[in-house]
């Protein structure tokens, strides 16, 4: 019975629902077809079929436990070529003195979701990121993360333990690690690589640089080669100018990762922001929600996920287009999507 109702509210998400109000109203309008297709209960001796009402639906997303259902319906994977690890706030969450649920998500180097956790209570991030990704084989996968995740423990989980690959932006909270890579010979290295590119109303170019550490006492575990990306950023409508400096720190020797794949795997980190946070936030208006208590923010983030995930599988590479695309046949579409005979 659960799993029928979290179907329900799974297909009401990915036609565009954003409440238990939403969901509700979505549920109480399928006919019997879809009803059929998501396995509503039948009753009295013509086997009408009952849709769950919005209490129950928002009784259920209370009580499922999240990291099974993030795990149950994110994307494997084994044989990705990367993996970026960030965390995002749902602000709406906030309920009383009880902080917003803070969500650390992992997000393959093609778009698609894997998992998410919510940070407990008096923990942040970093105490996350193992538990996160303990489940998954990450043989040969370069786990990429923000600055807040270079952690000598994190490079070590995950070369020593997941045999997986590391490339971590290095900042201040780093200092002596930061000092070091900044004081390199960068202006020597002949390992570079140019990349241009327009959108979102700005002209960026970034120029990548690789310099081989082993043996240079950088104290960081594994660490092969060294990072430095400069990025230049145009605003088209402006004019204004801006510059940014970002040093990263991988364990990928040269002979496995050119300056052309170090700076596409530090694109992809950047990434997450723009295709999965801004689309919850945007397309599926994530931080305006309500939803706070028990269980409900995580688990509702994870069905914008997954509705994420089955659009762009689906071939939408606009997100909020592809959600009106499933909203004109509201209930065939999202259960196509998802793969519901």
């Amino acid at each position: 019975m659960t799993t029928r109702r979290v179907l329900v509210a799974a297909s009401a998400v990915a036609a565009g629902a954003r409440s238990y109000a939403a969901i509700g109203q979505w549920s109480a309008n399928a006919p019997q077809h879809a009803l059929a297709r998501l396995g509503a209960r039948v009753v009295g001796a013509l086997g009408v079929r009952v849709a769950p009402s919005a209490a129950t639906v928002r009784r259920v997303i209370g009580l499922v436990c999240p990291g099974g259902l993030a795990d149950l319906t994110g994307a494997d994977p084994a044989g990705s070529d990367s993996i970026a690890v960030d965390g995002k706030a749902a602000r709406g969450s906030r309920h009383g003195t009880s902080p917003a649920a803070h969500l650390l998500a992992a997000m393959t180097g093609d778009g698609r979701t894997v998992t998410q956790l919510r940070e407990p209570g008096k923990t942040n991030e970093i105490a996350c990121f193992a538990a996160l990704l303990e489940p998954y084989d990450l043989a040969g996968v370069t786990v990429t993360a923000d600055a807040l995740h270079t952690q000598r423990s994190h490079a070590r989980f995950l070369v020593e333990k997941k045999k997986a690959h590391y490339l971590l932006v290095v900042k201040a909270n780093q200092p002596e690690l930061h000092r070091r890579l900044r004081a390199l010979p960068w202006k020597d290295v002949t390992a570079r690589r140019y990349d241009r590119e327009i959108g979102h109303g700005r002209r960026e170019t970034r120029a990548t640089r690789a310099l081989t550490v082993t043996g240079l006492g950088l104290d960081f575990p594994h660490a092969a080669q060294a990072v430095r990306i400069l990025r230049h950023r145009t605003d088209l409508a402006t004019g204004a100018v801006s510059r940014q400096t970002v040093y990263a720190i991988t364990d990928l020797t040269s002979q496995q990762a050119s300056p052309q794949r170090l700076g596409r795997l530090a694109r992809s980190q950047w990434t997450i922001e723009n295709r999965l946070h801004f689309v919850r936030d945007v397309t599926f208006a994530e931080d305006a929600s309500k939803i706070r208590t028990g269980h409900r923010p995580e688990n509702m983030a994870t069905l914008r996920n997954l509705a994420i995930n089955a659009l762009r599988a689906a071939g939408h590479r606009n997100m909020a287009a592809g959600l009106r695309h499933t909203s004109y046949e509201p209930f065939t579409r999202p259960l196509d999507l998802q793969g519901i005979a």
